[in-house]
């Protein structure tokens, strides 16, 4: 298998007459997914195989660990699975989903403290007032069903359209992150009074901080703690610095990573390293005064989706490293980090045409993926025997 290596990449840019308009939106895949490669797979920094953990999966989008030993998988189609050796059993008591365009069942995460009260938290596409939103909830897992069903949050407002989600879930001191797309309409990412294109800060039972950034501003709304955001689909909390690490998809290129800091404004529309579907600038390339440039950009786009910092025994050699997968240039990027800055980029599994949705690290160290698909697979690499 060829393994492409990248360090300190210079910028690469779309003619204008590229246009990529489903995959570059980080849309569905009517196809099936792309098969694994067999055998061992050489990279620059560990060697490894790829083990198919579960297949047959039907647009699926999220992943998460139950201390049990079986995992939890959202379909983008409404269905939350529990997967267990051998079988996937369907939990019973999800909400009614608006299965439209991207959206739909996505991120699913457990409460910190899963094993003492079964509480998981989910966000979804919903339905109300001729639009849909980004809605948060939370319910406890009682065997193969969902109890004491919350709705905690919903990020107002409702519009019509079914782009631009984002829904990404963490945790960090005790408040959970919410982020959400702009719905496809820029202008709302700069917008204060929109939920749109922001990133949300609440408490586990989903009432707003007080010392959230904006709170007291009445023209904002009290839940926002960074804005200027298209459509995030990959976030997590660096395991060193407790910070936030964020990523997004741009249009025709500038898919950024960013580091989050509290009232920042993140550029989205203002300053873009991207242009219009079809080529054509339409805002400058950061920085831009009064917004935060991006810790890495990826021009042309690669539609990232899913987001883990590795930590685990079963590959040193990428410890530290930060894994995003990609649905458009189908592949796993793998970044190297000093101080932290992007300072080398490689590829893997970049010639299998898979496109994958999610990325985290499991409990046993092994790097697991789930690929895209009306014929989806939840991966897991493992070190090469």
């Amino acid at each position: 298998m060829t393994m492409t290596f990248f360090r300190r990449l210079p910028p690469r840019r779309f003619t204008a007459g590229t246009v990529f308009w489903a995959l570059a939106l980080g849309g569905i895949s009517a196809c099936t997914a792309a098969e694994p490669p067999d055998g061992m797979v050489s990279s620059e920094q560990a060697n490894f195989q790829v083990e198919t953990v579960a297949e047959g999966l039907n647009q699926p989008w999220s992943l998460a660990f139950l201390p049990d030993g079986d995992r939890l998988v959202t379909e983008r189609g409404g269905r939350l699975l529990r997967l267990s050796d051998g079988e996937a059993r369907a939990i019973e008591g999800v909400p009614e989903v608006a299965t439209v365009n991207q959206g739909g069942l996505l991120d699913v995460v457990l409460h910190p403290a899963f094993a003492d009260n079964r509480l998981i938290y989910f966000c979804y596409a919903a339905a109300a007032d001729g639009g849909y939103a980004t809605r948060l909830a939370r319910a406890r897992l009682t065997d193969d069903r969902l109890a004491d069903l919350e709705v905690l949050f919903t990020a107002e407002p409702y519009v019509r359209g079914g782009r631009h989600f984002g829904s990404r879930i963490v945790f960090r001191d005790g408040y959970l992150f919410l982020t959400a797309g702009e719905r496809g309409n820029r202008e709302h990412a700069q917008q204060l009074d929109k939920y749109h294109g922001k990133l949300i800060r609440l408490t586990l039972d989903g009432d707003i901080p007080d010392d959230n950034p904006f709170v007291g501003d009445s023209d904002a709304r009290p839940g926002i703690y960074s804005y200027g955001h298209r459509n995030p689909q990959g976030m997590i909390v660096h395991p060193d610095t407790g910070d936030i690490w964020l990523h997004e998809h741009g249009p025709q290129g500038g898919d950024e990573i960013n580091r989050i800091r509290a009232g920042a404004n993140y550029g989205w529309p203002v300053a873009t390293f991207g242009e219009n579907y079809g080529g054509g600038r339409f805002a400058p390339e950061p920085p831009l005064e009064g917004t935060v440039s991006p810790v890495h950009h990826w021009t042309p786009s690669i539609a990232p989706s899913g987001m883990a910092f590795y930590q685990g025994d079963a590959f040193p050699a990428w410890q530290g490293d930060l894994f995003a997968g990609a649905l458009k240039l189908t592949h796993l990027a793998r970044l190297e980090l000093e101080d932290g800055e992007v300072v080398a980029e490689e590829r893997l599994l970049d010639d299998t045409g898979m496109r994958i949705r999610d990325v985290r690290v499991g409990p046993d160290g092994y790097v697991y993926l789930l690929t895209d698909g009306s014929d989806g697979r939840l991966l897991r690499l493992v070190p090469a025997s």
